[in-house]
């Protein structure tokens, strides 16, 4: 059975309009620079129509990888989300205990993940660690360089 990708609306809609983008725009594109290749004549030395080869090679395995991805997604209504704990699609702030620094994250799928816009995967080191937790919580995160520490200040809807 293949994996579930968790997304929340935000996240689905980002993928079916990257997947529309790349079917309707992308690939008429890509199809008239194979045709002015071709134009060129001998294509056993033309750059452009291997460039554009190419394109198109990498334009299909990112719409057949979306196609996958949301065939097999289950979408967290963000209204739904139980605040008592940490789930899928909350908003929450951490503290880390060792440096004493207050963090903010979005629980997000791993499809959906970007810790540079503050979303982090439930299934990262610290995805797990958190997911089920309370405010007041203090929850132990195994990492590479030792174990850190994060207690959960706050749980919020992330809209």
């Amino acid at each position: 059975m293949e994996k579930k990708n968790i997304l929340t609306y935000e996240g689905l809609k980002k993928l079916e309009d990257e997947l529309q983008d790349l079917k309707v725009v992308r690939r008429k594109e890509v199809a008239q620079k194979i045709k002015e290749a071709r134009e060129q004549g001998d294509l056993s030395e033309n750059a452009e129509y291997d460039a554009a080869k190419d394109e198109q090679r990498d334009i299909e395995a990112r719409i057949e990888e979306l196609e996958k991805i949301l065939k097999n997604a289950e979408v967290v209504d963000e209204e739904e989300v139980d605040l008592d704990k940490i789930n899928v699609g909350c908003r929450v702030k951490i503290l880390d205990m060792e440096f004493n620094e207050e963090l903010e994250y979005k629980v997000v799928g791993s499809t959906e993940a970007n810790s540079l816009t503050g979303k982090i995967s439930n299934e990262s080191p610290v995805g797990k660690a958190i997911l089920g937790a309370q405010v007041g919580d203090v929850v132990t995160v195994e990492t590479p360089a030792g174990e850190l520490q994060y207690k959960i200040l706050e749980i919020q809807r992330s809209n």
